[in-house]
């Protein structure tokens, strides 16, 4: 048992200088690749030296027992390797189990581009950041503008009474004023803008705010396949 500890151990403390070095490109004086295959090299040369020392085990019982280390390791290596692409999987699986949630995609072409998925109700609804404050929003190319609740105007810091309600629009629940204004920030996961024309509408006739054209029209593309919805910068 003490062994397999020291193992893991050898083994998580390699994974973990390899990810901190990562930037840096060698560990120890030693290329990040050279110190990877040193630090699998090492369980299993213990694994051997135990084996010729003790020799208490059966020939099979030690090779069964060296090749599910070799495994192990191979295990972790593979994906410290492949951190990047299993991470992209974690989070295209995180987006399909909590719709709503914003996935980031690299294109490979400087771009970004992000990822979202229908909820229960069969809409695009996502989460967006207003200044410093996160709202919960409808994408919603059918509105003009980005159009906010009267509470979430309250939340990012708007006196919604001063505000001149001059705007009539159309809603789902009818007709209903609202008031122009300019959002300094609205960003989307990695896709920002300044200086967003939006309006805030009176008190109890939007049911969630929207993220309207004044937004999405500023991307390279909107584009809906299935149940997902891409949004290009």
């Amino acid at each position: 048992m003490m062994g397999f500890w020291i193992v893991i151990g050898i083994l998580g403390f390699g994974l973990a200088v390899l990810i901190l070095n990562h930037d840096a490109g060698q560990s120890f004086g030693l290329a990040n690749d050279d110190f990877s295959k040193l630090i699998i090299l090492l369980p299993i040369m213990l694994m051997l030296s135990s084996g010729v020392l003790l020799g208490r085990r059966s020939f099979g019982q030690t090779f069964r027992q060296i090749s599910a280390w070799i495994l192990i390791a191979l295990a972790l290596m593979t994906g410290y390797l492949y951190r990047t692409e299993l991470n992209s999987v974690g989070e295209r699986l995180m987006a399909g189990l909590i719709p709503g949630r914003a996935v980031v995609v690299d294109t490979g072409e400087e771009r970004a581009e992000v990822i979202l998925h229908k909820t229960f109700g069969g809409h695009f609804e996502t989460e967006v950041e207003v200044g410093p404050v996160p709202v919960s929003v409808l994408i919603d190319t059918g509105a003009s503008a980005i159009a906010l609740r009267y509470e979430d105007a309250v939340r990012i810091g708007i006196d919604p009474a001063s505000l001149n309600y001059n705007r009539t629009i159309l809603t789902a629940n009818g007709r209903a004023m609202a008031a122009g204004i300019r959002l300094g920030h609205v960003q989307l996961g990695p896709i920002i803008r300044r200086n967003v024309d939006a309006v805030v509408l009176e008190q109890g006739r939007l049911e969630q705010s929207l993220l309207g054209m004044s937004f999405l029209s500023t991307l390279d593309s909107l584009e809906i396949r299935s149940d997902e919805l891409r949004l290009r910068d």
